[in-house]
């Protein structure tokens, strides 16, 4: 694994956890544990300042909210073994709203949900499969920028439209924030899935899935 990464990751992990303490002491201030699950609530309710990322209904029984990062083996394990079976059982048949949010965990998680989110209208989705799907070829390459570009240039960005994204600090601001946010809401480590609001951390199968979805429908 490139030492620059891990540098990065025990680095954002660090700020995350302290912007979130820093949110909680606040919240405490300003009225205890019903303050701070008002304010969870109020983050997972609403969308931040990025569109989007849902699958199903809005009016489905059950909502899930994950925070994943590009660069978590466990997201990419549920993104591929799971989330599959996940969505021909519940959100292809209306029982469930699926939403997808980004928690980088270092600087190479962002470049990735920067260039998800540059890809175009609808094009999220696919690009973070192809991410996932390829992260030998950039998270874990010896230049893992250079295998990134190499990537994104192979699958049709162009190499003005990347530089141009990486370049986009505002859309990184942006990221960022829904990542604070969902340290806000608790969230400490990835995948992390909120399933009508409450709280469930790390990979599951679709069997552990349905044990907390089914008994909701």
């Amino acid at each position: 694994m490139n030492r620059r990464r891990i540098a990065y990751s025990r680095i954002d992990r660090r700020q995350f956890a302290l912007l979130g303490a820093a949110s909680a002491v606040s919240l405490l201030g300003m009225g205890g544990a019903a303050s701070a699950q008002r304010m969870s609530d109020k983050i997972l309710g609403e969308p931040g300042p990025l569109p989007e990322i849902a699958f199903g209904p809005a009016d489905a029984k059950v909502t899930v909210v994950e925070y994943a990062s590009l660069t978590c083996h466990h997201c990419r394990d549920f993104h591929i073994k799971t989330w599959p079976q996940v969505k021909a059982r519940y959100v292809d048949t209306g029982k469930v709203r699926f939403i997808l949010r980004e928690f980088p965990l270092d600087q190479l998680a962002l470049a990735g949900f920067a260039l998800a989110r540059c890809a175009g209208e609808g094009n999220w989705y696919p690009t973070a499969d192809l991410l996932y799907r390829n992260d030998d070829a950039w998270a874990h390459a010896q230049n893992p920028l250079d295998g990134l570009r190499a990537l994104m240039l192979k699958n049709g960005m162009s190499k003005e439209r990347f530089d141009s994204c990486l370049g986009d600090k505002a859309l990184q601001e942006k990221i960022l924030t829904v990542s604070r946010n969902g340290s806000v809401a608790g969230v400490n480590s990835t995948p992390t899935f909120f399933v009508n609001g409450k709280k469930y951390q790390g990979f599951m199968t679709v069997e552990q899935f349905a044990a907390i979805v089914d008994p909701l429908l």
